[in-house]
């Protein structure tokens, strides 16, 4: 076990960007920036015990601040979508920067939590060599109300598993919805095809959405439809049904409404590349995935050695609160009550066949 930090490059206001790098027993190892606690490397075996890089990222600290698809990101105060760019907590209404369709807010933009500074901290623990990354949010930022504390802590164990604790506290009710926006290859970054690349959804139940991608409120069931991953199946299977979830997004963009009991740290999905034979493994203890085939990619962004990342070449694992949640009761709520923490973990743990 170890972790090493690297200067990486300096920020247009003169701040300095550090790399932190975790290596286990094995010789698989995860790499994250001060720079958003951005998510940037994460080598692992295929099945000839050959490494190589299965997420997505960039080579440069210019390309990093750029990043229009928000690869490696974690994503809060609210990950995913709120309807209107707005909502109402505790009878006042906060209202958010309208960037998707017009009318909602995604990702909580603008001033991305991605585009900062965090602070950081390294240690050795049993669990594995383990970096946390902090940052302060005031009252108001991003239209959110309380001063916030948040923390993320990456985790690399030894059975090759990273795991992602997210917590946070303020001092007034507020949202708590993080993620990480990480997109996989199994085959490897910088390979163009996930078409024939498996996944596993534990999921019965998906939340159908409006033409702006805002949830509509009901459960609709995936069974005898695209969105049935029940069973492995290969992503390319379904990707150009005519069935009207995946004609509007582009392929597959929606939330899946997870099995396990609330609060349960449990397994909930599952990708397979036969050709590697990488096998990722997700678990969360959150009530929803947005499980995303990367239709928006444009390659407009130089990727790591150059590689050029186009539509349907990643697909995200984006475990959540369902999107628009704090407008709509029904669902899992959100809201983050003052002096309580948000505290969750979600697990990307990798094998192979």
């Amino acid at each position: 076990m170890a972790v090493t930090k690297k200067f990486y490059g300096t920020m247009p206001d003169g701040q300095p960007v550090d790399c932190y790098t975790l290596t286990n027993g094995n010789g698989t190892s995860a790499s994250f920036l001060t720079l958003g606690a951005l998510w940037i490397t994460m080598l692992v075996k295929d099945k000839e015990g050959n490494f190589g890089d299965v997420v997505l990222g960039y080579d440069t600290l210019e390309n990093n601040l750029k990043n229009p698809p928000h690869l490696g990101a974690p994503i809060g105060r609210n990950a995913n979508r709120i309807g209107g760019a707005r909502f109402t907590l505790n009878g006042k209404t906060y209202e958010l920067f309208k960037n998707s369709s017009g009318v909602n807010n995604l990702h909580s933009a603008p001033d991305l939590y991605h585009n900062r500074i965090w602070d950081a901290v390294e240690e050795e623990t049993a669990l594995g060599s383990r970096v946390t990354f902090s940052l302060f949010s005031p009252d108001g930022d991003q239209g959110y109300p309380g001063n916030a504390d948040i923390a993320i802590t990456y985790t690399l164990t030894e059975d090759d598993s990273l795991m992602i604790r997210y917590r946070m506290t303020a001092d007034a009710d507020t949202i708590a919805n993080f993620t990480n926006h990480s997109y996989f290859n199994l085959a490897g970054h910088d390979c163009k095809d996930i078409l024939d690349q498996e996944v596993w959804i534990d999921a019965d139940y998906y939340t159908p959405a409006d033409a702006g991608s805002i949830p509509t409120g009901v459960l609709d069931p995936v069974a005898g439809t695209a969105m049935d991953f029940t069973s492995l199946k290969p992503i390319g299977q379904d990707i150009d049904s005519d069935f009207p979830a995946v004609v509007q997004g582009k392929g597959f963009d929606h939330n899946w409404v997870l099995n396990h009991p609330a609060g349960e740290l449990s397994l909930c999905a599952k990708a397979v590349d036969h050709k590697s034979g990488r096998v990722m493994e997700v678990y969360t203890d959150l009530p929803g995935m947005q499980f995303y085939t990367a239709n928006g990619l444009k390659g407009d962004v130089p990727g790591k050695g150059g590689a050029v990342y186009g539509p349907r070449q990643a697909y995200c694992f984006e475990t959540q609160y369902f999107p628009d949640a704090v407008n709509k009761p029904q669902f899992p709520s959100p809201v983050l009550k003052a002096g309580k923490e948000y505290d969750t973990t979600t697990v990307y743990k990798f094998l192979t066949e």
